[in-house]
């Protein structure tokens, strides 16, 4: 049997019931606009062994370039050599930049492909300066940076690496608390102890199904 559905225009969808929902969203929205700027300000964590995370952070800075927003990307241990590019959206971020449009990308590391396609996961000195340096970068931004969103890419990971603290990542959100200027996120692999208690949102990746597993192996424009 088949249900048959009474037909409305839009103007009455608009008004049709809900209105105790109707009225607490208005209560929000009101609310919301009634804070000062340093509490508009939220902590983002996008973590987990799926794919998607540093996807998510960079849909997320297309979508804040859109509004008008400055950006600022900041990458643990995705060192370039100014030769072979492994990250595909660089090319875009590199073009984007050519407009003129307010983002700053700063890469951080050293080169982890081998030429013979494996990668190196030893830590060398250089690996650990590297860190060091993208820290270092990290704390100018929060303290006189001119972007509206700040995007971490990779520094939980430089955690669980070794490359730094987690003291390190919980001293860059205790400098971002004194004074919330703009928008924070952070991605890596795993969840550190600690770290649910000191972010606003946690998006996790969690794998349910790769093609990886079954031979198919990381592919341009699609993983890298």
């Amino acid at each position: 049997m088949t249900l048959k559905k009474k037909k409305i225009s839009l103007k009455e969808a608009r008004e049709a019931g809900g209105k105790k929902y109707k009225e607490k969203i208005k209560k929000i929205i009101e609310d919301y606009k009634k804070l000062p700027d340093e509490k508009k300000h939220q902590i983002h964590l996008y973590y987990g062994y799926g794919k998607g995370k540093t996807t998510a952070a960079i849909g997320l800075a297309i979508r804040a370039l859109g509004a008008g927003k400055k950006i600022a990307i900041v990458e643990f241990d995705k060192g370039y050599d100014e030769q072979t590019e492994h990250y595909s959206e660089h090319i875009t971020l590199r073009k984007l930049k050519k407009q003129n449009l307010p983002l700053e990308v700063y890469r951080t590391g050293c080169e982890r492909m081998n030429k013979d396609g494996t990668f190196r996961f030893k830590n060398a000195d250089e690996d650990f300066k590297e860190a060091q340096r993208a820290l270092s970068i990290t704390k100018k931004l929060i303290r006189g940076g001119k972007q509206d969103l700040l995007i971490l890419d990779e520094i939980i990971a430089a955690v669980v690496y070794h490359l730094i603290e987690k003291e390190d990542v919980f001293k860059i959100i205790d400098l971002y608390n004194k004074k919330r200027r703009f928008e924070l996120v952070m991605t890596g692999h795993k969840l550190i102890e600690g770290l649910e208690e000191k972010v606003d949102l946690i998006t996790e990746m969690r794998k349910i199904k790769h093609y990886f597993d079954k031979g198919i192996q990381a592919r341009q424009g699609i993983e890298y």
